[in-house]
């Protein structure tokens, strides 16, 4: 490298030069200002030209050459090097670069030509301290129209996203797109969203196809290679929307389960149920259906639910005559109506003396419970699979032939078990037994046949504050996309299991010790009107939303929960 002074009118432009596009003038102007005051500071980088002469072409330094003209100086300092074997293309790129920033289009035909010249993206990346995407991004530009590109030059530029979609359409469409959508002088700005959306195709992925190649060529499905997709995944699509829809409907059709339905979806992309259908979450039971669907992005999604049990009506006695046969004049019963009820009010108060004084086995008060639960004054909204709840079936085990209570221990604990299954439930609805579930729930320790809750399902339902902690004591970080955290816990918890600290069934001691305070009271008013406010309370949202703001964990001032892994 030598230093030299020279007149800068002879110094010869680079046909290569990076900055093609004109530069900004208020930048001119305040260079020209610079160097009238304090001359040239950075020298220009000049090198000899090919034909061993004394003449020099510039390889960084245009502007400052141009102003130094201007500023009529008569000879500058110049710093001359050896010529590099790319022609000084990424000396002239990385200088002009350090200076007056080039529009998007001018580094991408300056990328292009170090592209032509041998050097990779990743190279190139490094040597302008640029992440590779963004030159990946800015050779998408050789796929947009040369009209845009001067539009572009100017520096209204399209955001990543839509430049992609430019780049993927056809120079023909792209050139119909922009008679319509062209800048005018009334409108200097073009509304690149408009361009981009005249130009959108929709691409449905082979990645998210459930069906194989063979309904794909049945149906006449090419698919297209995503050249500007990352190499680790499937880019291959397709724009035939509706042969891939069909397609996946018709694999649909042929893996319905039992008790399955193809459905349709509403607006918000959910599948439509039937009227009175309820979804389930949980573990579905063997009356439950299934509801198949396509998202919006044309993946296969399937949601179980049950239908409400339907009772049975009593219908006409078909066999019969249109009016009957003439039925013979009832017989007075031994003991009137009036009689019937004195003899059941005796009996109610036999009976209570008994269960209150009598001595009874432990065996025997467990049968009796289930026989209790069996009775038609008692009306459950189960939570088990069917929707009711029949104790009945499990108390009929327990009767012999001659009509008494006959049984084994076994027996009677397996009545009791079925009779607790039918009557305690935690379903956030109606059959919701309130906090005696949970309670029951801990005391059996159920809090360990939860299952693996770390789903597509059950994560969406978190907020990003619940998701980061749900990452804690996992090798899983978060993303600055709360999607991606959550698509990385669910391949974490594959082989695993989550549960959430708000499912567990141990309540906060406070909530049980007052529950039990309110009806431990021995006045019938009071325990009349403690057990009113309470239904009130239990069957409503804020109820439920107040239970779940009592678990351990809880954290008030974000509104987030503590999660538990196993």
């Amino acid at each position: 490298m030598e230093l030299r002074f020279v007149d800068p009118r002879a110094l010869k432009e680079n046909p290569n030069q990076a900055r093609h596009s004109k530069s900004n003038p208020q930048a001119d102007a305040l260079l020209l200002a610079t160097i009238k005051a304090v001359g040239i500071v950075q020298p220009p980088v000049v090198t000899p030209e090919s034909d061993g002469g004394n003449s020099y072409v510039i390889d960084a330094g245009h502007r400052r050459v141009k102003q130094a003209i201007a500023a009529n100086l008569e000879e500058i300092a110049v710093l001359v090097v050896a010529r590099a074997e790319d022609g000084g293309a990424m000396r002239s790129l990385a200088e002009t670069l350090a200076h007056e920033p080039l529009n998007p289009v001018d580094q991408w035909r300056a990328i292009e030509r170090l592209v032509v010249l041998g050097w990779t993206e990743e190279a190139i990346g490094v040597a302008l301290a640029q992440p590779v995407r963004q030159i990946k991004k800015l050779r998408l530009l050789a796929n947009v129209l040369p009209a845009m590109l001067d539009q572009m030059a100017r520096g209204d530029m399209p955001d990543e996203r839509q430049l992609r979609t430019i780049a993927s359409a056809s120079l023909e469409d792209q050139k119909e797109v922009w008679k319509k959508h062209k800048p005018s002088k009334a409108n200097p700005q073009v509304s690149w969203w408009s361009v981009a959306q005249a130009l959108t195709k929709t691409r449905m992925y082979a990645r998210d196809a459930s069906f194989g190649e063979d309904l794909a060529q049945a149906y006449g499905i090419l698919w297209q290679e995503d050249l500007f997709a990352p190499a680790d995944e499937d880019s291959r699509y397709t724009t035939d929307v509706e042969a891939y829809l069909g397609a996946q409907h018709e694999w649909m059709a042929g893996h319905l389960p039992k008790r399955g339905a193809i459905v349709e979806v509403n607006e918000y992309g959910q599948p439509k149920l039937p009227p009175k259908a309820d979804r389930v979450h949980g573990k579905p039971g063997k009356s439950d259906h299934t509801a198949m669907y396509l998202d919006r992005e044309g993946k296969v999604q399937s949601v179980c639910y049950r239908m409400p049990a339907t009772a049975k009506k009593a219908g006409n006695d078909e066999s019969g005559l249109e009016n009957g046969p003439i039925e013979a004049p009832k017989a007075r019963p031994e003991v009137t109506r009036k009689g019937m009820e004195m003899i059941g009010d005796l009996r109610t108060d036999a009976l209570h003396e008994a269960l209150g004084r009598a001595p009874i086995e432990d065996d025997m008060l467990l049968a009796l419970l289930v026989l209790a639960f069996a009775g038609q004054n008692v009306s459950i909204a189960s939570g088990n699979a069917n929707g009711f709840a029949r104790p009945a079936r499990h108390a009929a085990h327990l009767i012999d032939k001659d009509g008494k209570l006959a049984f084994e221990r076994e027996s009677v604990q397996r009545a009791a078990r079925g009779v607790l299954m039918d009557v305690l439930s935690c379903r956030v609805n109606r059959s919701d037994s309130g906090i005696v579930a949970r309670v029951a729930g801990d005391a059996v320790g159920a809090s360990n046949f939860l299952p693996n809750m770390g789903t597509e399902d059950f994560l969406s339902c978190l907020s990003r504050t619940a998701i980061e902690a749900a990452c804690k004591d996992t090798p899983v970080l978060p993303r600055p996309r709360v999607k991606d955290t959550r698509t990385e816990l669910v391949k974490h918890f594959s082989d695993g299991r989550f549960v959430h600290q708000v499912a567990l069934f141990a309540p906060s001691t406070d909530k049980v010790v007052a529950w039990a305070e309110r009806y431990s009271s021995t006045d019938p008013d009071e325990l009349d009107e403690a057990s009113e406010a309470s239904d009130d309370c239990d069957g409503n949202d804020t109820a439920v939303a107040e239970d779940f703001a009592d678990a351990d964990g809880f954290n008030e001032p974000t509104g987030s929960y503590a999660v538990a892994a196993e």
